[in-house]
């Protein structure tokens, strides 16, 4: 059996599902829920960037198109954070893991250009996390502001190699802004407790 076919038969919904699935549960079981959401998102994303439709960008806005999922796209950059404070450097491996499991459900071209794009912006997102000691809400908008740009760029630049016409200023700003917007959404959440938590040790009952 060569390496094309053996893909091509770990890539039958009835055979991926379940090994993404299983593997997933394996990692809750270990009670690293965010990991375990942080590996599920890539083959998710992944598949979903070869199955959603898109939605054609205007040339005069840079052109291109616009993947709704970018949104999406944009929290994996935010769970990554909270998989970190679980699981601490070895994220990397967690994100390898991801990226596997993304073998089984997008090309692998796509997952080759993801991986590197997700290696660069994780180490950057990795660095901001790992030194900043600013509360996690601060962090998380740092973190995706530096690395949602890297990540797009790099992404869009390695699949031009090989998806021709996937390259346009369009998809490029509108991919890094949905991403922050994802970003923004999750700080937001994440301060409001953060500020409540404030109020509950002023005011302790």
């Amino acid at each position: 059996m060569t390496f094309d076919s053996a893909l091509a038969f770990l890539q039958q919904q009835h055979i991926a599902i379940p090994i993404v699935a299983i593997t997933v549960l394996i990692i809750l079981l270990m009670k690293r829920p965010f990991t375990a959401l942080y590996v599920a998102l890539m083959p998710l994303v992944n598949w979903a960037f070869a199955g959603i439709p898109t939605i054609p960008i205007p040339e005069s806005f840079g052109g291109g198109e616009w993947h709704p999922f970018t949104i999406v796209t944009g929290l994996v950059l935010v769970v990554r954070d909270f998989a970190q404070r679980e699981i601490k450097h070895w994220i990397f491996g967690a994100m390898l893991v991801g990226l596997t499991l993304s073998t089984l459900t997008a090309w692998p071209v796509i997952v080759v250009a993801s991986g590197i794009a997700f290696l660069i912006s994780e180490t950057t997102d990795w660095a901001v996390y790992t030194f900043s000691k600013r509360p996690l809400s601060q962090r998380i908008l740092i973190s995706s502001a530096i690395s949602a740009p890297i990540d797009q760029m790099a992404f869009i630049s390695l699949a031009s190699l090989v998806v021709p016409g996937i390259f346009a200023w369009g998809s490029i700003a509108t991919g890094i802004v949905s991403k922050l917007l994802g970003a923004y959404i999750v700080s937001q959440i994440v301060a409001r407790q953060e500020r409540r938590g404030r109020q509950n040790e002023m005011n302790p009952a």
